[in-house]
């Protein structure tokens, strides 16, 4: 059983920064057998994938819009992934949920339905 908090989001003007931490309660197995993933979820649209980093953390991948904007990172010692945004836009406005995946492959993964475990979100707001 895996238990995975978010916090971070806020309120920032366009330009700003944020950083989204996701902390995860572990019963069994250790961080680096899990394969984090950030999706988002904007009022009326369906849930996007934004960024994944595998459980090594040797390996990442980003959705387009968060390319050369966004950093995914994770800190085993303290059983947390992190979403560093830079340079937000309106149009990143959304509830952002961390999702953990328990898997051998330390390769990241992109699809929701990969994921077994899901945050309640943190809500980012970008105002202009």
């Amino acid at each position: 059983q895996v238990q995975m908090v978010e916090s971070g989001g806020g309120l920032v003007q366009v330009g700003g920064s944020l950083r989204l931490s996701c902390a995860a309660s572990l019963r069994t197995r250790t961080f680096s057998a899990y394969r984090m993933g950030w999706f988002r979820q904007a009022p009326g649209k369906d849930r996007e994938f934004v960024a994944a980093i595998s459980g090594s953390g040797s390996n990442t991948y980003y959705a387009d819009f968060a390319k050369g904007r966004f950093s995914i990172s994770r800190d085993v010692a303290k059983n947390t992934v992190y979403l560093q945004m830079n340079s937000l836009k309106p149009e990143d406005t959304a509830v952002y949920y961390c999702a953990a995946d328990q898997t051998l492959i330390d390769l990241p993964a992109t699809k929701a339905q990969t994921y077994d475990y899901w945050g309640q979100g943190t809500q980012v707001t970008v105002s202009s």
